[in-house]
């Protein structure tokens, strides 16, 4: 029997984490110029203004990552443009003058650009244009050869109830909440909301390797959780709230279906666990990210109780 308990998990709170500044790049004196002393790059020249590869930019002082490759497009305005961050890696500051939004990197405070909204380039309606000497740049297949970054989707009901945990997990770098596992493309809430769609509410959790591991993170989504409920997660009810481990790799899978093992033959649990393959992940609208740490409150239908020794 699941016991719910609604104390937050003692865990290290990843966004209070910074990168020390004593490993900060050094500037040249151009750099210093835009990312310092917030001045402009001219437009079109930018070495990123083009760029089309897969990978992610970082900033260039003290290389934390900001943005996806996936969340640039084109505006035509001259600078490289994004309509979403990497977790709350950008910070606004309004202009002196009320005329215009900055935006920096939230680790070291260099200087990005600036923010617009209302275009509507993008679903999102955000803009963020971006001097491209404020960035670095790296593409997927170097992460890949030198990451120690892995990535699992998980649903176990509300996905605020579910981000509100992994999000302040020790190791985790980002979470995004999301809908997979369906058979609709470019799908909303509103229609996740319907249960016709096959979606299930879930969380893409980011961590590195070197600090946390897979099982780690597949014994706290088990311990958020009540696995035994079928299509649902307290009161909330249907497809969309299943319990679901939606696996990248064979170790997963095995990892995830070892851990169902235990519980149900150590702990005498009925898991209703879906463990399958990933499908596409829709990102969710922005509003639903980081729900409970923006509204401080903590989630109603999911605890911390421990299950694993």
């Amino acid at each position: 029997m699941f016991l719910k308990n609604n104390t937050a998990l003692n865990t290290k709170n990843k966004m209070n984490s910074k990168i020390p500044n004593t490993t900060w790049n050094k500037l040249t004196d151009e750099e210093t110029r835009v990312i310092v002393d917030k001045g402009t790059e001219r437009p079109y020249i930018g070495e990123f203004v083009n760029n089309h590869e897969n990978g992610v930019y970082m900033c260039r002082r003290c290389d934390a990552h900001l943005y996806k490759s996936d969340s640039k497009f084109e505006s035509g305005c001259g600078w490289p443009a994004f309509d979403d961050m990497i977790d709350r890696s950008v910070q606004e500051i309004p202009d002196a003058d009320g005329s215009r939004t900055e935006i920096v990197c939230d680790n070291c405070k260099g200087h990005l650009g600036h923010v617009f909204r209302g275009e509507e380039f993008t679903t999102t309606n955000v803009r963020h244009c971006v001097n491209s000497i404020s960035m670095k740049f790296e593409t997927s297949k170097e992460i890949a050869e030198n990451s120690t970054i892995d990535a699992i989707v998980f649903a176990s009901g509300c996905f605020w109830g579910t981000e509100y945990f992994f999000e302040q997990a020790e190791g985790v770098i980002s979470t995004q909440v999301g809908y997979i596992g369906g058979h609709v493309e470019h799908v909303t809430y509103d229609e996740v909301c319907t249960g016709t769609t096959g979606h299930a509410e879930a969380v893409k959790v980011t961590y590195d390797t070197t600090k946390t591991d897979f099982k780690t993170m597949c014994k706290l989504f088990f311990e958020t959780h009540n696995p035994e409920q079928v299509n649902g997660q307290g009161d909330d009810l249907g497809t969309q709230y299943r319990s679901g481990i939606f696996f990248t790799t064979e170790h997963q899978k095995e990892t995830a279906e070892e851990l169902i093992s235990i519980l149900e033959t150590k702990n005498g649990l009925n898991i209703a666990t879906e463990v399958t393959k990933a499908t596409t992940f829709w990102k969710a609208e922005a509003y639903h990210e980081h729900y409970h740490s923006n509204q401080n409150t903590a989630p109603s239908c999911h605890g911390y109780f421990k299950l694993f020794d």
